[in-house]
């Protein structure tokens, strides 16, 4: 009878020894999916970066610029040699017609040469990148195996839908863009490049000041149309617009279809004063010769309608953009476009030269709409812009550089005086700055030279 009683107690004592205790419990967890590559997605990103930098809107700007250039010269060759066989006297008039047909041919010739080289580095980047294309395609599908909640796929069928809801609308032109102020479809406002076109255009070092740009609601077939104002008579006046069919043209000096004169002579009545002009549904906005008001031009049926600025508006030169050194002659009012339309900074005397924002409304008559009072001062500025409602300054830090320093937003009227943003100049001075709400460039004009900026958003979540 002990020893039943003895075997149970020691079975007993070893199970108490042998069981866990309860802080000691541990499980293991098998994850049945792959693990992410982010190593290979790393080299995705990397030779799509590269293939960014390799293939740039310069190089196709390349090409077709030197196609204008080869279009121009070839037939003035045609006349020169239709010259000379006119007059040709078999002597010395035509031993110097000759040698100028030579240098002209000699000069086709390396345009030809030029125009060979590009084609053929063309080609060869074209095979390199539509390989690189298919590498890069192969690896996203690959990739694509990981995206388990079907994100990618989803957003992939998105884009489908909205390519397809396109088609449908028959290839019409989207209308233009028309965002009311403060609602930025592009995000906020963070930084611009460095110089992506950079011209003397067809008058190299001839017009210091002037102004240049795009239609941001042009007539349709005029999309890629350019402009361009220079001030010809004592970098104060001018009485023409002259137009580009492409930027390429700007660029070469192919202005097509050429001038559209708003006055027979310069300076008078309707002449442009200033280099702050825009361009926006094919009407010229600018200030008017010897007045506080702006003009609008309608390119079309060649008409000038004002708008009166408030009373007390300092024009003629005497509210105008400045740094140390120096100020910028008739520089008084700035017109502008953005998203949202037109605008006009200057400046008043009640505003104890600080700057002042209006809006200027389309429409007969036209008239000024509501009026915004900023904290700068404007002779401490040496430009402005207007970009989704907010206007921007500028200042003059060195000859190489300028900054956006200032911003007012409409919508809130919220000023920052810090915002740091950096322009790299390829000339001493900025004689006006327009943005494009179509492609998002920054327009300067500086000394004759036309030089553009990407300007650089980030989306607000």
């Amino acid at each position: 009878m002990k020893l039943y009683v003895i075997v149970p107690l020691w079975a007993l004592l070893a199970l108490t020894q042998q069981a866990p205790s309860d802080d000691k419990c541990a499980c293991e967890l098998t994850n049945s999916e792959k693990a992410f590559p982010h190593d290979k997605l790393s080299g995705v990103k990397e030779n799509v970066s590269k293939c960014n930098s390799n293939v740039t809107p310069q190089k196709t700007m390349e090409l077709e610029s030197l196609l204008l250039g080869l279009d121009r010269r070839l037939p003035q060759l045609l006349e020169d040699v239709s010259l000379l066989e006119r007059e040709d006297d078999g002597e010395l008039y035509g031993v110097i017609s000759l040698q100028v047909i030579e240098n002209e041919m000699r000069e086709i010739q390396q345009l030809m040469e030029r125009l060979n080289s590009t084609t053929l580095q063309h080609q060869r980047l074209t095979a390199a990148t539509a390989e690189q294309l298919e590498d890069l395609s192969a690896e996203m599908q690959d990739l694509e195996t990981y995206d388990t909640s079907q994100v990618m796929k989803t957003q992939q069928a998105n884009q489908r839908l909205k390519r397809d809801l396109d088609q449908c609308q028959n290839g019409q032109p989207a209308p233009p863009p028309t965002h009311p102020p403060g609602n930025c479809p592009h995000g906020q406002f963070v930084n611009i490049t460095e110089p992506r076109v950079h011209t003397a255009g067809e008058f190299p070092g001839t017009y210091k000041y002037g102004a240049w740009g795009r239609d941001p609601k042009p007539e349709a077939g005029k999309e890629s149309w350019h402009w361009l104002v220079m001030l010809t008579v004592g970098e104060k006046f001018s009485n023409y617009v002259r137009l580009y069919s492409s930027l390429s043209s700007l660029i070469v000096g192919v202005s097509k279809p050429g001038n559209i004169q708003i006055s027979p002579s310069n300076p008078t009545t309707n002449t442009i004063q200033g280099p702050n002009v825009v361009i926006y549904g094919e009407a010229l906005y600018y200030n008017c010769y010897n007045q506080d008001a702006v003009c609008r031009f309608n390119l079309t049926s060649k008409t000038v309608t004002t708008v009166q600025l408030p009373k007390g508006t300092r024009f003629n030169s005497k509210g105008n953009f400045c740094h140390l050194d120096k100020c910028y002659l008739f520089t008084d009012l700035d017109l502008a476009t953005d998203e949202s339309g037109v605008w006009v900074i200057y400046t008043t005397d009640q505003d104890f030269g600080n700057l002042v924002l209006s809006k200027v409304e389309e429409g007969e008559p036209l008239r000024l709409g509501q009026t915004w009072h900023t904290s700068v001062y404007k002779q401490g500025v040496t430009n402005t812009f207007m970009a989704c409602g907010v206007l921007y300054a500028t200042r003059y830090v060195d000859k190489l550089t300028e900054e956006i320093f200032f911003s007012f937003d409409t919508t809130t009227g919220e000023q920052k005086f810090n915002l740091g943003i950096f322009i790299k100049k390829m000339s001493p001075n900025i004689q006006a700055l327009n943005y494009s709400p179509v492609d998002q460039m920054l327009h300067a004009y500086c000394d004759a030279f036309m030089v553009s900026y990407k300007v650089l958003f980030e989306e607000m979540y």
